[in-house]
């Protein structure tokens, strides 16, 4: 494996020579939590439930990736949601909800650059369509939480690509967008901090951690464990 090198204070690089051309890149994929915003919403809404403490231990085991099947991890958090308000979502957003630092000026300046932006969580679509409309952002997919009667049945939706985004679903949206806007993988930048993002990392030509998950960190070519998400810029001609 290629040594790593602290570029900067707290932004390690490894099999990347900076500077780069962000114009040479096409498209830039961000996991939701943890990684554009500063919660894990599942987190925030089973605190409604009085639960948060559950839910949250088993959503650490998965991003650490100590449970290898994340579908199965969801659904157990997701069913421990029921009876949880549609306006404790609405609370979550308004009151919990924050963009990353520089999660704004990096869009913004990759947007400025050419390339389409994507969101792509194993989270839920309550945020991350607010989160595209807010961001003017290109593609988003995420996970449908069913909701009856203003409450959460505690299950979620098949939607036309499939039952949950997980790691290999991240994955395959990741090259169908790239299919799609005509570029290569290895045009594309991927931005994530559990385990679930690796995949997706994976096939990406440059992938880089957001104050991540030692394993994902260990993979990743760009590494930022201090200040905001748009240090990455630091890496690209000015």
């Amino acid at each position: 494996m290629t040594s790593s090198i602290e570029f900067a204070p707290g932004l390690t690089v490894q099999g990347v020579q900076p500077p780069l051309n962000l114009r040479d890149f096409k498209l830039i994929a961000f996991d939701m939590d943890s990684t554009l915003i500063n919660i894990e919403c599942v987190d925030e809404i089973a605190d409604a439930a009085g639960r948060k403490a559950e839910v949250a231990a088993i959503t650490e085991a998965a991003m650490r990736g100590e449970i290898t099947d994340y579908k199965e991890s969801l659904r157990q958090r997701v069913a421990l949601l029921k009876g949880v308000t549609e306006e404790h979502l609405a609370h979550v957003y308004r009151s919990r909800l924050r963009l990353n630092p520089g999660a704004a000026e990096l869009v913004l300046a990759c947007k400025a650059a050419g390339l389409k932006v994507l969101l792509v969580s194993g989270g839920f679509t309550y945020f991350a369509e607010r989160l595209r409309d807010r961001l003017a952002l290109d593609f988003a997919r995420s996970n449908q939480l069913e909701i009856v009667n203003g409450q959460l049945t505690g299950r979620m939706l098949d939607q036309s690509w499939g039952d949950i985004c997980d790691g290999a679903m991240k994955k395959e949206t990741l090259l169908r967008t790239c299919s799609l806007i005509g570029c290569s993988p290895a045009q594309a930048i991927a931005m994530g901090d559990g385990a679930n993002d690796l995949e997706m990392m994976g096939v990406a030509g440059l992938s880089v951690a957001y104050r991540a998950k030692p394993k994902v960190r260990a993979q990743a070519k760009v590494a930022i464990d201090m200040g905001g998400l748009d240090r990455l810029l630091e890496l690209f001609h000015a």
